[in-house]
């Protein structure tokens, strides 16, 4: 086999490739390996295993390892993790018949499986290792998604669909939009016609639908086995017409609006003045808070044209007071800059022009999701069937030649704490729809948010996707074939 062929193809590029001598071929004789008491290194051996004994079709059993592990072993060990690693990086080495994976914590072990998983055939095998040693690790901490399941509704298996796609690919966080003018899609004790009431619009030709509070747990831990943190979005105080549908005390007339199934945006608002407005805010995003695993709450923000500068100062000020009580980070839209920012603040940086030296010199942190290049409900060109054209057209080399540091001017890079990919879903109604927009660009996007930014080019890039060709094929993905990639199935 050509180790050429076999290692030059990974997405995201890791940091070091390294060949060497050595070789291990699967068999019913092979065995996964765990260091004693490295329970991160077992959960996530525990992962590996399934996905390599579907592949396979071997037994591959999980052992804690109290010796030195022999030839036909894959050896999960915290033991001689360097440093240089962090949280989510790893080591693996392919010597003598034997796998090495090193790390501190189970995202580093996840993300080494799923190398392993490409270091191996999409489909059929040889199911065999070439020897070499890689040394991988995130250029960036925040490597996320958007998904918009507000203008149109998709299942919890749709959105676990999506979150197996991105990890393959080291993504590490989901932002879930849960509601908006449209549709409200999680369901508050609270204020339980936010999503009785609200659950039941969605955009014109779109799906209606809400998850239960069981439903929104079941993705949240189904992200976290795959080293995801779920991030979930109530868009405030604009983008509200499915709540003031729901409950018009929240509006400023006290009359609920018609439901709505358009595309505008920025004509609803909450009654900033009303007292029981901040009840409302306080109640939702404390029973989210209380559903969600992870550290962030993301309070939208975007949009509030209906909202005077003061009012939206104001309500953000209050916002800010509720977020804090629930123990959870803010994190909001550029807009909120606007409104004086917290230094322990998260600023998504989405508009072409905005004040991110300005968020970034106030001690925010920063995800990059400029619109112009990363929001992939965007047409891939005039004649894409789905998808919007009011920031760009965004083909494949486009979604992959920016960067985050010199997308906006005056940032540095410790400014940037990631990048996301927005996916609004005014144009899509099933999950082929939703692959069609992320993929490929989306591969272009995790290399941008892992790989460090030298060494790369978009014409090695392009060849190194093509390759990804059987893999996408072989999972089922229905994914825009670029003219601008060299696909074998061309």
């Amino acid at each position: 086999m050509n180790k050429d062929v076999l290692y030059k193809d990974l997405i995201p590029k890791p940091v070091s490739i390294k060949r060497q001598e050595g070789l291990l071929c699967f068999g019913v004789e092979t065995k996964i390996c765990v260091q004693p008491g490295c329970d991160q290194a077992l959960k996530a051996a525990e992962h590996i295993a399934q996905t390599l004994r579907s592949l396979t079709g071997f037994p591959l059993p999980i052992e804690i390892c109290t010796e030195e592990p022999k030839q036909g072993c894959l050896f999960f060990t915290s033991q001689g993790a360097r440093g240089e690693l962090g949280e989510e990086g790893y080591s693996l080495t392919v010597s003598a018949g034997l796998v090495t994976i090193r790390a501190h914590t189970f995202p580093g072990f996840f993300f080494a499986g799923q190398t392993l998983r490409q270091l191996l055939p999409p489909g059929e095998g040889p199911w065999q290792l070439e020897g070499v040693e890689i040394i991988d690790y995130p250029r960036f901490a925040w490597r996320g998604a958007m998904l918009d399941v507000a203008r149109s509704f998709f299942s919890v298996d749709e959105v676990k669909r999506v979150i197996d796609l991105l990890a393959g690919y080291k993504f590490n966080r989901l932002h879930l939009h849960l509601s908006d003018d449209q549709g409200w899609r999680i369901m508050i004790d609270s204020w339980p016609n936010l999503a009785l009431h609200g659950g039941s619009g969605a955009v014109e030709g779109g799906r209606a639908g809400y998850y239960t509070k069981d439903q929104y747990r079941e993705i949240a831990a189904y992200a976290q086995r795959r080293a995801m943190v779920l991030v979930p979005e109530i868009d405030l105080p604009g983008h509200t017409n499915a709540a003031l549908a729901a409950y018009p005390e929240l509006n400023r007339d006290g009359i609920a609006p018609e439901p709505y199934r358009g595309i505008q945006v920025g004509f609803s608002t909450l009654a900033v003045e009303k007292e029981i407005t901040y009840q409302f805010v306080r109640d939702v995003l404390g029973e989210l808070a209380e559903l969600t695993p992870g550290p962030y709450l993301h309070v939208g923000g975007d949009e509030a044209h209906s909202t005077t500068l003061e009012e939206y100062k104001l309500f953000l000020e209050r916002v800010h007071t509720i977020v804090a009580e629930t123990g959870k980070t803010l994190v909001g839209w550029d807009e909120i800059i606007q409104a004086g920012l917290e230094p322990t603040d998260l600023v998504q940086i989405w508009r072409r022009e905005t004040k991110a030296q300005a968020a970034a010199g106030r001690g925010a942190k920063l995800i990059m999701s400029p619109c112009h290049h990363i929001y992939l409900d965007m047409k891939y060109n005039p004649e894409t069937v789905l998808g919007q054209d009011w920031a760009a057209l965004i083909e494949v080399k486009d979604a992959y030649g920016w960067d985050p540091v010199t997308v906006y001017p005056g940032l540095a890079e410790e400014d940037i704490l990631g990048v996301e990919a927005p996916l609004w879903a005014e144009t899509l109604r099933t999950i082929k729809d939703v692959e069609y927009m992320l993929f490929p660009r989306i591969l272009g996007v995790a290399e941008i948010g892992w790989s460090p930014r030298e060494g790369r080019s978009w014409e090695e890039y392009r060849q190194r996707l093509a390759a990804h060709e059987p893999r996408l094929e072989v999972q089922g993905v229905h994914f825009y074939r670029s003219p601008q990639v060299p696909w074998k199935g061309r």
